[in-house]
């Protein structure tokens, strides 16, 4: 017999707390140029500060948004709802590059 989600379960999941992610930007980088991170060093991403930021729970996009100040505070504006094929073909932006203050 195979169970069938109903309303009373729907219910229980729809009080569960998720942990909400921001993402600007990711990337992949050398160990020693990790090493070298100190007070004021800058990574840079390759996109531009107008591209929404994505919205993640539990590792999933789920949507993207615009980065917005409320009340001294940064906030999201949702812009896009995710779709399935976003969860198997996403673009990949390409690297960061570091940054190093001399």
């Amino acid at each position: 017999m195979t169970a069938t989600p109903n309303a009373d379960t729907i219910g229980l999941l729809m009080d569960m707390e998720m942990p909400l992610l921001v993402r600007f930007g990711s990337t992949r980088m050398l160990l020693r140029d990790v090493l070298a991170f100190g007070a004021g060093s800058v990574v840079e991403f390759r996109r531009s500060p107008d591209e929404p930021v994505e919205l993640l729970v539990n590792g999933r996009v789920v949507a993207r948004a615009t980065v917005v100040v409320v009340q001294g505070n940064y906030g999201v504006r949702i812009t896009e709802i995710a779709n399935q094929l976003d969860a198997v073909g996403r673009d990949v932006r390409p690297a960061a590059r570091t940054i190093r203050e001399n």
